[in-house]
């Protein structure tokens, strides 16, 4: 038997438990990932529940999240999702829904069109979040720091599993890159989304505006790189050198970083889109080869 009238039943009563009197009629799921199930509830209340089978873990991590996300929007020149209640006992979090649609899934005429205006805004976010004392996440985030030759590995490790699929054009330089050494030198942690693709960016398709970004469940202390390579990854070069106008550190060694990451990124994604059959994310690692790996 099927168990989703069981788990409606549980949103409905989590959401009466906290917020009496919200609508509840409408209940409808919205997506199932790795780490949560998340439905809608009324058309305008998300509410997510975490998978961790450790009740004890769940409840912290959905506890850390909500008070994670109460001190992002207190820094964040962007919407973000701020917690309407929190279950921890149940893994559960709820937020208003953010106006926009994933940036993901507009077209690539649109994001070539809009891309790099939307990406000097996020570089705007990213400069904020970077610039943030680190005391100010203690006991939110953790630190998620790994060494440039460990990326390079697992790059190659996946690109074995995926480079049937990318075009003939792409693949020797893709191979070269991954027979070369990574950049050298140490770099400065900052606190930032740690996951900043297009899927987690919500935009207006009229207006063109950024209107929020979502899921910062992986938020952590890392190199300021990596976001940026994943606005280089998702919207090309031009984009990347938007977002890096907006900062005043040593962005030559910055911008090396970040195309680092974005082309170890690059593969991981096109195996998520391949293994999960999201086109989506498929479709979006093919075109990004045009910029990462030139014929």
């Amino acid at each position: 038997m099927s168990r989703t009238p069981r788990r409606l039943a549980d949103v409905r009563a989590v959401v009466a438990a906290h917020l009496p009197g919200y609508p509840t009629e409408a209940v409808r799921l919205l997506g199932e990932g790795l780490d949560n199930v998340a439905y809608e509830v009324g058309g305008e209340l998300i509410v997510r529940f975490g998978k961790e089978p450790d009740p004890v873990r769940r409840a912290a991590l959905a506890d850390r999240e909500a008070r994670l996300l109460t001190a992002v929007a207190e820094v964040s020149p962007l919407p973000v999702p701020i917690p309407a209640f929190a279950a921890p006992e149940q893994g559960c979090l709820a937020y208003v829904k953010l106006p926009g649609v994933p940036l993901s899934g507009m077209s690539t005429h649109w994001r070539q069109a809009h891309g790099t205006a939307i990406a000097a805004v996020l570089g705007g976010l990213l400069d904020v979040l970077h610039a943030s004392p680190l005391d100010r996440w203690a006991g939110l985030v953790d630190t998620d720091d790994q060494p440039p030759a460990q990326w390079l590995l697992e790059a190659a490790e996946t690109y074995r599993t995926v480079a049937g699929w990318i075009p003939a054009a792409h693949r020797r330089a893709a191979e070269a890159f991954l027979g070369t050494a990574p950049p050298s030198g140490g770099h400065r942690l900052v606190f930032s989304h740690n996951d900043l693709g297009i899927e987690h960016v919500l935009v207006d398709p009229v207006g063109c505006a950024v209107t929020g970004v979502i899921d910062w469940s992986d938020a952590a202390i890392v190199d300021p790189a990596y976001d940026l390579g994943l606005l280089c990854r998702d919207l090309g070069p031009a984009a990347l050198r938007a977002a890096l106008a907006r900062r005043q550190d040593d962005t030559a060694a910055l911008a090396e970083r970040a195309v680092f990451h974005a082309r170890c990124s690059v593969f991981e994604d096109l195996a998520y889109g391949i293994e999960t059959a999201r086109d989506t994310y498929v479709a979006n690692s093919l075109a990004a080869m045009e910029w990462l790996f030139p014929a």
